[in-house]
């Protein structure tokens, strides 16, 4: 007994097969002669039938025919003994006359005579030797009416009976009625049950039964009588007429029946052929609907009420990287539902097979058979059987993940585009502040020289006033350069590029950052290779490469606790036509980001960061042909390095085609940099 709590069985989810379409020109199902196969069938039945009444009757024919010959021997030899007994009879009669010296007279009254006459004796004459009538009973003198002469009125043939007297010589001849022995020696039912004939050699009848001839179609048998009647035979013809079997009642109703299976055979072939158009179409209609769904770009998949997979089409198999067959019959949780969010596919699953999965769709993450992430959109809706039960759920599923990529690319581009305008903003500033700095800077330097000059003239001056002045002296003018170097970079100028020695170069970077390195408590470790050839670069340029990457390490280090190490290195390239600047701290490396990344427009870990630092110094080295890298330090930390091409004899100051190398727009000089 089912529990009150239990749930109703649910109806089973019927989802059409797919079409099976035609072989190689052969149709892919049953034969079309089907519906032959009950007329065949009962063609087969009826033939078996019509061959055993055939048997049937041919049995009953021979089983007749054997009865009759027996009742016929039967009957013959009852015939025969009756016969004979009338012949004992008359030899009594004979015996005793010739006993009694009976007179002719009294021949009349003997009583075995009398009794003869009253069964079937038409009349006894004796005969003396000579061959005259002695005596005659009854007397052909007698009138036709009289008791005597009663038998004698009996159609049909008489039979003779004759024995001899004894002693006295001649012969008792008794004349019997054929008909009166059929009548008083047949039995009552053979009589029903044949016509009974007693004919002679010429098919004369003597006696019968019935009046007329012997029908062509009766059965019937002849016996001979023997020595009791010569020359006569017993013949019996059935009543029973056997009706030929194809006019029997089984053979109407078989006819029949051909006809009923017949007409309901035209009907199946009628029904057969309207269910193969009908199914034909179907095939159609199903072939057209598969082809449609495989050409869709939606996903379609149809689950039941217990959220068993039931149907997936192509486009969804083939968007999760599986079969159809993969699919149909999985169980939540499904394969591509991302290991990291099962409880979350859950809850979404359970809230859907709850019916309240909402009516706009919904994004869902999934995972491909290979481990990409789809994103996809997710259309829910009832499904119902044609009786109109909720048999489960079938959904539209849309892979959104180009368009999730796109719209992705289109807010980074958006939001390039908006750090290009601020750029822009911020490289006109810069452009204006280099061109305002430049008079305050030559009024520095000229106050500067003036001052040199005015203490040169006095006769004892201060050589520490005089030391300081000069630096003075040569950092505005240092400034300077670099102002004018930044403001033609800004304006999309050719670098001034020309020989220069790069240990030259990467020391004044590191002297622009000591400050920077005594304040963080940073030691510096310099291998300058004597041996490197010249090189040619713009000095300015890559002096601030170098310097923006001494200053990245060393905010790098900032924060790390201990030891602080900064390794500065300069070498010759494997392939000897550049020159590798290289720069290693022990801080806390690159945290997995390669160099794309970190070199990536407007990224940046520092708060006050600009994320352009290292973009730009990308920019300057590969202005130069070079290449900027950075990987973890194998004992921790991390190494930048950029190479710069060497100096060739056929290379001349000054000779290049601006065009060869274009300077990006957004090519700026930042103090800052972006560093994990």
């Amino acid at each position: 007994m089912s529990s009150p709590l239990s749930e109703p069985p649910r109806p089973e989810l019927a989802v059409p097969p797919r079409p099976r379409f035609k072989l190689l020109g052969r149709r892919v199902g049953g034969p079309r002669s089907l519906w032959a196969w009950p007329l065949l069938l009962s063609l087969v039945f009826v033939a078996g039938v019509v061959a055993w009444m055939v048997r049937t009757d041919a049995d009953e024919r021979e089983a007749r025919r054997a009865e009759l010959i027996s009742d016929a021997l039967s009957l013959e030899a009852q015939l025969s003994g009756a016969l004979d007994d009338e012949t004992a009879r008359l030899k009594a009669l004979a015996d005793d006359l010739a006993a009694h010296h009976t007179r002719p007279e009294a021949f009349v009254r003997q009583a075995l005579l009398l009794d003869g006459l009253r069964r079937f004796w038409v009349s006894v004459t004796w005969v003396d030797a000579q061959g005259r009538i002695v005596a005659q009973v009854p007397d052909d003198k007698l009138p036709a009416n009289a008791p005597l002469r009663a038998g004698s009125t009996d159609r049909g043939l008489a039979g003779h009976l004759s024995v001899a007297l004894p002693n006295r010589g001649g012969l008792l001849v008794a004349r019997y009625s054929s008909t009166n022995l059929l009548r008083q020696r047949v039995p009552w039912w053979l009589a029903r049950k044949y016509d009974i004939r007693l004919v002679d050699s010429s098919d004369d009848v003597i006696a019968a039964t019935v009046d007329g001839e012997r029908l062509p179609d009766q059965l019937w048998y002849r016996k001979t009588m023997g020595p009791s009647m010569a020359q006569g035979w017993l013949e019996l013809a059935s009543r029973e007429r056997q009706t030929p079997w194809w006019r029997t009642l089984p053979m109407a109703l078989m006819g029949g029946f051909l006809l009923l299976v017949g007409a309901a055979s035209w009907m199946l072939r009628r029904q057969m052929l309207a269910v193969e158009r009908a199914e034909e179409a179907w095939r159609t209609e199903a072939a057209w609907r598969t082809a449609m769904e495989d050409s869709l770009a939606v996903g379609l998949r149809a689950r039941d009420l217990d959220g068993r997979l039931v149907y997936v089409n192509k486009t969804m198999a083939d968007m999760l990287g599986y079969q159809p067959e993969e699919l149909i019959g999985v169980m939540p949780p499904m394969p591509y539902w991302l290991p990291d969010e099962l409880d979350e596919s859950m809850r979404r699953h359970l809230r859907n097979m709850a019916g309240q999965a909402p009516r706009e769709g919904y994004e869902s993450r999934w995972q491909h058979r290979d481990g990409r992430v789809l994103e996809v959109m997710i259309f829910e809706a009832r499904l119902v059987d044609a009786q109109g039960r909720h048999i489960g759920w079938m959904a539209s599923v849309l892979n959104i993940t180009e368009r999730k990529r796109l719209e992705e690319r289109e807010r980074r581009q958006a939001d390039t585009m908006a750090h290009h305008s601020r750029l822009t903003m911020l490289g006109e500033v810069a452009s204006t502040l280099a061109h305002e700095l430049n008079q305050p800077l030559s009024a520095i330097t000229s106050y500067n020289a003036g001052v040199l000059n005015a203490l040169k003239r006095h006769p004892e001056p201060d050589s520490l006033l005089l030391g300081a002045l000069q630096r003075l002296g040569e950092q505005a003018a240092h400034a300077g350069r670099i102002v004018k170097r930044i403001r033609e970079f800004l304006t999309r100028r050719e670098p001034q590029r020309e020989r220069g020695d790069i240990n030259q170069i990467v020391r004044a970077a590191v002297d622009l950052q000591r400050r920077d390195m005594n304040r963080h408590g940073v030691s510096l470790s310099l291998q300058l290779d004597r041996a490197l050839p010249p090189v040619l670069v713009d000095p300015i340029l890559v002096e601030q490469v170098a310097a923006n990457l001494v200053r990245n390490a060393c905010d790098a280090l900032s924060t790390r606790p201990g030891v602080r190490s900064l390794h500065v290195m300069t070498t010759l390239a494997p392939d000897g036509r550049f020159v590798k600047v290289q720069v290693s701290d022990n801080g806390p490396g690159l945290g997995g980001q390669g160099i794309e990344t970190l070199c990536a427009p407007f990224f940046s870990t520092k708060a006050e960061g600009m994320g352009m630092g290292l973009a730009i110094c990308r920019s300057i080295v590969e202005l130069h042909y070079g290449a900027l890298d950075a990987e973890e330090a194998p004992g921790g930390g991390a190494v930048f390095s950029f190479t710069v091409p060497c100096w060739q004899d056929h290379d001349q100051e000054g000779e290049h085609d601006p065009s060869d190398d274009p300077m990006p727009a957004d090519a700026s000089i930042s103090q800052d940099d972006s560093r994990p």
